[in-house]
């Protein structure tokens, strides 16, 4: 058997794998496509050599792919960040051939940008937690589009019972009967106006259905009762945080974890100049929309929250800094208090 120490390179694609080797000098031993299967990415490098090292770009499916290289053929194997592997290629040319070398020398020199090889639970969660934010996207847009609808036509509620006097709060039982009967829309507006209140109750149905299957995947999950136990944290919350964050210990500290979830400021210095530039763009953007939602929570509900709000703005700080920065401090302090106990 060859004895060529190898790294491999994995560029991914839905029917097949371009499989690239690279010895321990930075010469191409094998360069070709493969079947989407692991066990023929195997025996393909095997008629080089051992691998040391190998690495695969983050997309659908290639997790999968990744998991069953650990587990079934025990590869080091590591997930590269697509966004950062772009932006270290040196040519705009783009073929299969050259991105399994990238990838391959990046790992080489040790230089591939990892993300984290999610295990098969997280990435169960993960698929739940997306449907259910795409339901919930769903439904937005359709109570936007009502909203709109009875704006163009000055549809406007009337005042509710009690001494204030004030109008009916959207989506409210009352506020629902009032667009069912009495709204004053014309012919065509009360007709498109029906049609969309009619898709509100479905998706109401599915978003709980969908809640349902997620918290009989989480019953017995001991890190998402830790997180339920948080002042201010509901179950949603919980479940995002389990899926995209996994185990706190694999990060190196608090303000580590709390950048990853993008509520740290994006520094933009130059020489004798410093400035911040708002947060971290490179983040999961449905991971940092539900703490920025989790911190607006905090500051209502929670005195030590509240107090350091209000000591922000007293020192002029606009409210959406205020709010990043409760949810920064909150994420690092999670990161201690959630880190497992020593044996």
């Amino acid at each position: 058997m060859n004895s060529v120490t190898c790294f491999v390179g994995l560029d991914y694609h839905q029917d097949s794998v371009q499989v690239c080797v690279l010895d321990g000098q930075g010469e191409q031993r094998l360069n070709r496509a493969c079947r989407n299967d692991w066990r023929a990415i195997q025996d393909a490098v095997a008629e080089v050599g051992p691998v040391q090292a190998a690495g695969v770009e983050a997309c659908g499916g290639s997790a999968d792919l990744a998991q069953e290289l650990r587990d079934h053929a025990a590869w080091p194997i590591d997930l590269a960040h697509a966004g950062y592997v772009a932006k270290l290629k040196q040519s705009p040319d783009k073929t299969d051939f050259s991105d399994g070398r990238l990838l391959a020398d990046l790992t080489r020199v040790g230089y591939l940008p990892k993300v984290w090889l999610a295990p098969a639970y997280e990435r169960d969660l993960r698929a739940l937690v997306h449907y259910r934010q795409g339901l919930v996207d769903q439904r937005r847009t359709v109570k936007l589009r009502v909203g709109a609808l009875l704006r163009e036509q000055r549809a406007f509620p009337p005042e509710g019972p009690g001494p204030k006097k004030q109008r009916l709060r959207a989506w409210t039982g009352l506020w629902l009967i009032w667009a069912r009967t009495a709204a004053p829309l014309s012919a065509p507006g009360r007709w498109i106006l029906d049609r969309l209140l009619d898709q509100i109750a479905p998706l109401d149905r599915q978003i709980r259905q969908v809640e349902q299957q997620l918290h009989k995947l989480t019953a017995h999950d001991p890190r998402v009762v830790r997180l339920r136990q948080e002042p201010g944290i509901g179950p949603v919350t919980a479940w995002v945080l389990r899926a995209y964050v996994g185990p706190f210990e694999r990060f190196r500290n608090g303000k580590h974890l709390s950048r990853y979830c993008g509520l740290s400021p994006c520094n933009r210095s130059s020489g004798a100049k410093r400035a911040d530039a708002g947060l971290i763009q490179g983040c999961n953007k449905l991971l940092r929309a539900t703490l920025i939602q989790a911190a607006h929570r905090l500051i209502r509900t929670v005195p030590r929250w509240r107090s350091l709000a209000l000591a922000l703005s007293r020192r002029g700080k606009k409210r959406c800094v205020i709010v990043a920065a409760v949810g920064n401090r909150w994420m690092r302090g999670l990161w201690y208090r959630h880190l497992p106990t020593p044996a």
